[in-house]
């Protein structure tokens, strides 16, 4: 399983994910062609190298653009707060790029940076059509920010993921200022930004193929900042509202200003499934996002991408021996989970079925009910969670606030996991995929019920008829 660990021991915000994540060496080209699917106009991406405290690493600048004049920017939410890309960029930046977003400003990229290739990429294959034309006085709301993204020709998972980050915000924002969430605006600069910057991100998971995120606790700083209403206190606001009830750890740095912005706390509050230490992996690649202030210190988001230990243990394990799973004497050892258990007998089955759904949407690598009888014979249930090492946190925060328990019980526990892919088999009547586990001498395979379903209807057979094509097709296909 691929995973990535976020570890944000200063902080994170839009800008710096973008870059770490680029950093691993995902292609600007390939990345800037997803990234034009937003159709949005008004802005440029400058995406160049810098080394700081001798760390090399990406730095991402976003870039709004007005009648033919570039504006470097500060982010603003609601209540003024300036987020993301902070402060100027003299920097005196290797190797930086600048991508022209809208070729009807027609901008180059002659910044005063140290440049190595000198050239910038105007346009670069966006589709034009139906662009939002931004304004640089006004703001926006949630609502006008969602139809930007629906209207986009990004993948579903992308759109789902960026109005599930901004509608986090949005909803901190208008606890914070005491307002409905649909009265809250993005001040018009900070809402391009942030739309590149969470789009951006979800982008680049997507380009990388990962399964499963984990986070360090965050780091904070401390003081005040000054934002358009005056001094407010950091962490901000909008931080602390999205932290409440979270179960997402903070450390306080000696760091006289904020190191997480709302942005970077909306997505990794969407994307983690858990935080704390790193999980058990096999490190393949590193990548460094750099902030813009100095701080006194690495002022980076650093992401680390591998697979789980155990996982490639087994690979290792199969390529070395043919021998199965049988008897006392196997030296195999399947990797450890964690398991949650507690009894519940005065919750409705609709606050249970709900449960069970957040769970596994959480991260939970399996959870059940068992009907079991507690004390005074009274019927009940045993909600049973698996989790990763590192999840049971977050995983126990939803138990112990959607259901009536008032505890949960939690043990370490090995497992043996067959090795697992998915092909994609060809039939006359369309692609379906097909699940391949395997394990020493032992392979098995199970075609994707929803797949099969939608050849059955479209072909007009029964849905047994479907699975025997589907696995008479990639045993040909694949010598299964």
């Amino acid at each position: 399983m691929k995973i990535l660990y976020f570890d944000c021991f200063s902080g994170i915000s839009g800008d710096m994910a973008i870059g770490a994540l680029l950093d691993l060496g995902i292609e600007r080209e390939v990345f800037l062609k997803e990234l034009s699917g937003l159709g949005l106009d008004g802005y440029k991406i400058e995406i160049g190298t810098k080394t700081v405290n001798g760390i090399r690493g990406t730095d991402v600048n976003v870039i709004l653009t007005e009648s033919g004049q570039e504006s470097v920017h500060e982010h603003e939410d609601d209540c003024g707060h300036r987020h993301g890309s902070e402060g100027g960029h003299g920097h005196g930046h290797e190797g930086r790029h600048a991508y022209e977003c809208s070729p009807d400003h027609g901008h180059s990229s002659e910044h005063d940076h140290d440049h190595e290739h000198g050239h910038a990429h105007d346009g670069h294959g966006h589709n034009h059509g139906g662009h939002d034309h931004t304004h640089t006085h006004g703001e926006r709301g949630l609502a006008e920010i969602e139809q930007i993204i629906d209207r986009s020709s990004l993948s579903e998972n992308i759109k789902a993921f960026s109005k599930k980050v901004f509608g986090e915000i949005a909803a901190a924002e208008a606890k914070v200022h005491g307002k409905p969430i649909n009265e809250v605006h993005f001040h018009e600069v900070g809402a391009v930004d942030s739309i590149v910057d969470i789009a951006g991100t979800a982008i680049c998971l997507e380009l990388l193929g990962v399964d499963r995120i984990y986070s360090s606790a965050l780091h904070d700083g401390s003081g005040f900042i000054e934002c358009r209403h005056g001094m407010i206190p950091v962490p901000v606001p909008a931080v602390l509202e999205m932290l409440k009830g979270s179960g997402i750890p903070l450390i306080s740095e000696d760091v006289g200003t904020e190191l997480v912005t709302p942005t970077g706390m909306g997505l990794i509050k969407c994307l983690a499934s858990g935080f704390g230490n790193r999980p058990p992996m096999l490190v393949e690649k590193t990548g460094y996002g750099h902030g813009k202030r100095d701080i006194g210190r690495l002022n980076a988001l650093r992401v680390i991408l591998g697979e789980s230990y155990d996982e490639k243990t087994y690979q290792k394990e199969q390529n070395s021996t043919s021998a199965a799973i049988t008897g006392s004497g196997s030296d195999r050892h399947g990797d450890e989970v964690i398991v949650l258990e507690t009894n519940i007998d005065d919750t409705t089955a609709e606050i249970l079925g709900y449960t069970l759904v957040k769970l596994l949407e959480a991260g939970a690598l399996d959870a059940f009910y068992t009907p079991v009888y507690m004390k005074k014979s009274r019927p009940a249930y045993m909600l049973t969670v698996l989790a990763s090492s590192g999840a049971e946190d977050s995983l126990a925060e939803i138990i112990l606030s959607e259901t009536s328990t008032l505890g949960i019980r939690t043990r370490s526990v090995k497992r043996y996991c067959m090795e697992r892919k998915t092909l994609t088999v060809g039939t006359p009547f369309g692609d379906a995929r097909i699940k391949v586990a395997s394990l020493g001498g032992i392979q098995k395979a199970s075609p994707e019920y929803e797949d099969c379903r939608k050849i059955a209807e479209s072909a007009g057979m029964p849905l047994a008829k479907a699975y025997s094509l589907v696995v008479a097709e990639a045993a040909k296909q694949y010598d299964l």
